[in-house]
């Protein structure tokens, strides 16, 4: 199959540092499926993003593991998932330029799509997925560790690994039992990718909202928009 694109993959290869065996690879996954089907033959990057998020929750962890032999469960699976987020994989494509590579329709490019945060992010996994099959494990794992290393220094240094839900129930009991309630408002997104969005109520009352790639995530994330809140100082 003859591939179509207007740049050459060198220029992307220079920018993450590191050079394919297989080029079509990191074509694939920086092509969107709005791309894809205006082509009608070319593959799009959904299912190396799948694989991508595994390989990065896995190097992630191992990394961690290794590192922090003195952190709990509980404490490695939330400084994980402060490190393995949107906000993370975005600054990365942002450091690579990716929105200057993405393969995109006429129409998903004039709605914004090349500077779409999600679209990136999965971009980023999407590529970390191209390198696994590429070159394997070994070089996939450096390469995230690479790319990852200043948000995992940050995340421990800045000691903002917390559980928003633990804090945010003893911030509120100090006067007393307290009813605290959290709901799935909505989801969507693909189902290896689903996104929940969870509002948390306290005494029946909505006093925060969030999203999350899982729903522990989400509840976290409006858990600590709660806390931000202005309501949650005048009821503690």
């Amino acid at each position: 199959m003859k591939l179509s694109y207007n740049f050459k993959t060198s220029e992307l290869e220079a920018l993450i540092d590191l050079s394919f065996i297989d080029k079509s690879l990191l074509v694939k996954a920086i092509t969107h499926s709005s791309y894809a089907k205006q082509k009608n033959s070319l593959e799009y990057y959904e299912r190396l993003e799948f694989l991508g998020d595994s390989v990065l929750q896995l190097s992630v962890s191992d990394y961690l593991y290794i590192n922090f032999p003195q952190k709990s469960e509980g404490e490695l699976t939330r400084l994980r998932a402060l490190i393995v987020c949107e906000n993370s994989l975005y600054e990365i494509a942002m450091k690579w330029k990716l929105g200057n590579f993405l393969l995109l329709s006429k129409g998903e490019e004039l709605t914004g799509g090349r500077h779409r945060v999600s679209i990136l992010a999965d971009c980023v996994e999407s590529i970390i997925a191209a390198v696994y099959i590429d070159k394997g494990f070994s070089v996939a794992k450096d390469f995230i560790d690479k790319n990852f290393i200043d948000f995992i220094k940050s995340t421990e240094n800045s000691g903002v690994v917390l559980d928003y839900k633990t804090k945010l129930q003893e911030l509120l009991q100090k006067k007393g039992p307290v009813s605290i309630e959290y709901k799935i408002s909505k989801f969507d997104g693909p189902p290896h990718k689903r996104k929940f969005y969870m509002e948390v109520y306290i005494d029946t009352n909505l006093f925060g909202s969030g999203y999350g790639f899982s729903k522990k995530e989400a509840e976290q994330a409006a858990a600590k928009n709660a806390l931000e809140g202005k309501e949650i100082d005048e009821r503690s």
